[in-house]
């Protein structure tokens, strides 16, 4: 009798990069940021719109600093940036119990933690797992999310709880040492750039170990073969329109059911029921990428999503409104997958930092500018309603889109029983120059 299939290494990977999600400024700033709006605002006597432009500035400088972490990821390998990245942002969290009660300090100390959000999000994680699947790379992609979705649902509750005890520095200060005792070992002890090193090929077939002599040029196209394609344009556009629109109905999500009049209670339950939404997007599109048209797969999500956003339009409310946020937070949950399968898929990997990296970048700014647009058109109308239209129109802009995107360059390699085939390229170079 044969022996059991030993695990595929890949999958360890996997799992490392959930832990490191889970942990990620993503779940630690971004998702728990509303629990410590408060506590800021009394600890720095400032009210809720100083206190939310030092979100606003973490979100910005790490949407420009995203691209520069991909660029050093290609050039050094996503390990290194990894590591060194989570080593600083659990020390910056650790400051936090030196910070002096004044807005300035609070200001730099999300400056800084915007810097290094680009380097530890999804941009290297992606990087790292797309080297080790393909076939798979949907799947694994999605699985990877589930520490982010977790980490988004349980972080906001424990620091709420911590904040409530001791204070909103004790949260932060807890939480960098849960990255530097539990996260960091982890990752430096499993984490390898490419499944060679293992003597293996993505997805677990067997290959000889990885050596400066057989070494290859991963495939893919080089960073200026990139931007000139009119498909990275054309998905960049997409994924700003699609980022814009649900990053706003997203964040204003409780106050626009709170002017409804469901109860706080019932704001806050749609604003769970989002982030269970989120979590069951990652990982079901991530499933789905691998048996279905990552485009076509796309259209529909972002159709769905616009039917969430036409029923906050028209005034729902009750189990409709939780309807709506749910559809909403699923088309959210999907893109982060979209965008790192997509960018892999129709450039490669050779500069696949970069490209993932300035579209993940265009997502961010898209939905700070959301955002913005939705308050803006609030005070100017005393109403959702218009903001919601012009979203609901841009999502149902960047589905019509994703019809116009061609098939892949790069698609899922061929395999049989006895061994796994290069990827292959389907479709002309016309299709996407």
């Amino acid at each position: 009798m044969s022996a059991p299939a030993k695990l595929f290494y890949g999958w360890w990977v996997v799992a490392a990069c959930a832990l490191g999600a889970f942990l990620s400024p993503g779940a630690v700033v971004v998702f728990s940021f509303s629990v410590f709006i408060k506590p800021l605002v009394l600890d720095f006597h400032t009210g809720r719109a100083a206190i939310s432009l030092a979100f606003t500035l973490h979100n910005v400088i790490s949407a420009m600093f995203t691209p520069l972490s991909g660029l050093v990821i290609d050039r050094v390998g996503p390990r290194k940036v990894l590591l060194t990245c989570t080593a600083i942002f659990a020390v910056f969290l650790l400051s936090s119990e030196l910070l002096p009660a004044r807005i300035i300090y609070l200001y730099f100390f999300f400056a800084a933690l915007g810097l290094i959000t680009g380097a530890i999000g999804p941009v290297p994680n992606g990087v790292l797992i797309s080297r080790w699947f393909d076939r798979l790379r949907g799947r694994a992609l999605g699985l990877m999310m589930i520490g982010l979705g977790l980490g988004a649902i349980a972080l906001p509750f424990f620091a709420h709880r911590i904040i409530t005890l001791f204070g909103w520095r004790a949260a932060y200060a807890t939480a960098g040492c849960a990255v530097l005792l539990f996260c960091f070992p982890v990752l430096a002890l499993v984490l390898k750039d490419d499944p060679r090193e293992k003597g293996l090929l993505p997805d677990g077939a067997f290959s000889a170990p990885i050596s400066p002599r057989n070494k290859e040029q991963l495939p893919g196209l080089s960073w200026h073969e990139v931007w000139h394609q009119r498909t990275f344009w054309l998905l960049i556009c997409i994924f700003f329109l699609a980022g814009a629109s649900v990053h706003a109905c997203i964040l204003h999500m409780t106050p626009l059911l709170s002017d409804r009049g469901i109860s706080p209670q019932g704001a806050a339950l749609a604003t769970s029921l989002v982030g269970v939404a989120l979590l069951f997007g990652r990982v079901g599109t991530g499933y789905l990428l691998d048996y279905f048209f990552a485009p076509r797969l796309a259209a529909i999500l972002f159709a769905c999503a616009s039917v969430g956003i036409a029923l906050l339009a028209l005034g729902s409310t009750g189990n409709l409104a939780f309807f709506a946020a749910f559809l909403v937070g699923l088309g959210m949950g999907a893109e982060v997958d979209l965008i790192a399968y997509c960018m892999s898929r129709y450039f490669g990997l050779r500069a696949f930092g970069i490209s993932y990296g300035l579209c993940f970048s265009a997502f961010v700014l898209a939905g700070a500018l959301g955002a913005y647009i939705m308050g803006l058109g609030f005070d100017l109308t005393h109403s959702y309603t218009w903001p919601l239209r012009l979203f609901f129109l841009f999502l149902l802009t960047a589905a019509a889109l994703m019809t116009r995107v061609g098939p892949y360059r790069y698609a899922p390699a061929l395999r049989d029983e006895h061994r796994q085939l290069e990827p292959v390229a389907v479709g002309s170079m016309s299709n996407l120059v």
